[in-house]
């Protein structure tokens, strides 16, 4: 009979993911038998786009040692509860609450944040969208959700997030129209956003994507004190003005000791559709060098593309199209997943409220 330990030695040869872990670090069963061989490989990560060429290279990797059994591979995702020492709370039916910030506005932000969460969805999670931008709440029209709805109370307290391309959303968007902007000073502000975390009823998320407002103000600082965050994802363009502000984004997440999980450079390259001639529009590295000073990840350069405005606009979603456009987020999503996954959770150090 084949021997566990020649399978384990063969399949610690093969490696997965930026980080080039050894693959039987997942292997997470194993059933072997004469006539049989089962592997389970369970990631904390979400990948299910990766399966497909994984199972080929296992398959090539074991074939001598199988010999005549039929081997069966299977995968599973298993994203971990939140490890933290910060004396932060949990919110109920979350595991991992990722920010997705920016200094300024104008950057991508929110169209950042829907389609990491469609992606991260993809792959195989259980996502979540929290409108944090209560001045400007965009969500509701990316994800295409029909002006006017409201989402289910229960017990006069409790909301249901608003189901929108599979995704649990909640937004201050929901409870407002148009013509009633919030018109709040920040400790107002910051009072409605703990509201409608605390008292929506997130089932079982593996992620909770929050968009956040631009600037450093009220509600990144409430955000940081009553939530028990993995880690932040910066959002800038290339250009020099975007990157100051991006820089302030990161020294406060910093200073409140949220870990920053990469930036991701925005509207990095245009594509002429007529040519394909390539333009470095805003710049060109900027996203680059911000992250080499702080010796932070590049999680992704997207582009800046036609498509993805026009899926914005119409809440439609990215991830149902093929293209250039779906392949970068898809990467993001991976490439986010297993940064937060392999953070060092448990030595997080505790929050810290800075009065300067």
């Amino acid at each position: 009979m084949i021997s566990r330990e020649k399978l384990t030695e063969a399949l610690s040869k093969l490696q997965f993911g930026t980080h080039q872990q050894p693959l039987v670090n997942w292997l997470s069963e194993t059933e072997l038998s004469d006539t049989a061989c089962r592997l389970v490989f369970s990631f904390p990560w979400p990948c299910k786009s990766q399966w497909e060429g994984l199972s080929q290279r296992i398959a090539v990797a074991i074939d001598e040692l199988v010999e005549h059994r039929d081997l069966t591979i299977e995968f599973a995702i298993s994203v971990p509860q939140l490890a933290i020492k910060a004396e932060r709370p949990l919110v109920a039916g979350v595991k991992n609450i990722i920010l997705v910030a920016s200094g300024k506005g104008g950057v991508g932000k929110s169209t950042t944040t829907v389609n990491l969460a469609l992606a991260l969805q993809a792959e195989g999670a259980k996502v979540g969208v929290l409108d944090a931008d209560i001045y400007g709440p965009s969500i509701p029209t990316m994800l295409g959700v029909a002006e006017g709805t409201r989402p289910k109370v229960q017990a006069s307290k409790h909301f249901e997030p608003v189901v929108a391309a599979g995704l649990q959303t909640m937004s201050l968007g929901y409870l407002t129209t148009e013509k009633t902007p919030a018109v709040w000073r920040g400790p107002m502000a910051s009072g409605a956003l703990m509201q409608i975390l605390e008292q929506t009823l997130w089932d079982d998320l593996d992620y909770l994507i929050v968009d956040m407002p631009p600037g450093t103000g009220d509600i990144q600082l409430t955000v940081a004190q009553k939530m028990a965050v993995s880690g932040a994802v910066i959002v800038t363009t290339p250009q020099d003005i975007a990157l100051l502000d991006a820089k302030k984004a990161i020294e406060m997440f910093a200073k409140v000791n949220i870990p920053i999980v990469g930036l991701v450079e925005n509207m990095s390259i245009h594509t002429c559709s007529a040519c394909g001639h390539q333009e470095a529009i805003f710049g060109s590295d900027g996203g680059e060098r911000l992250a080499a000073t702080y010796d932070a990840k590049l999680l992704a350069k997207l582009p800046l593309s036609l498509a993805i405005r026009q899926s914005a606009d119409a809440g439609e979603n990215l991830m149902a199209s093929s293209g250039a456009e779906q392949q970068a987020y898809q990467a993001l999503a991976l490439r986010c997943g297993e940064e937060v996954a392999m953070m060092p959770l448990a030595s997080m150090p505790e929050f810290v409220l800075l009065d300067d």
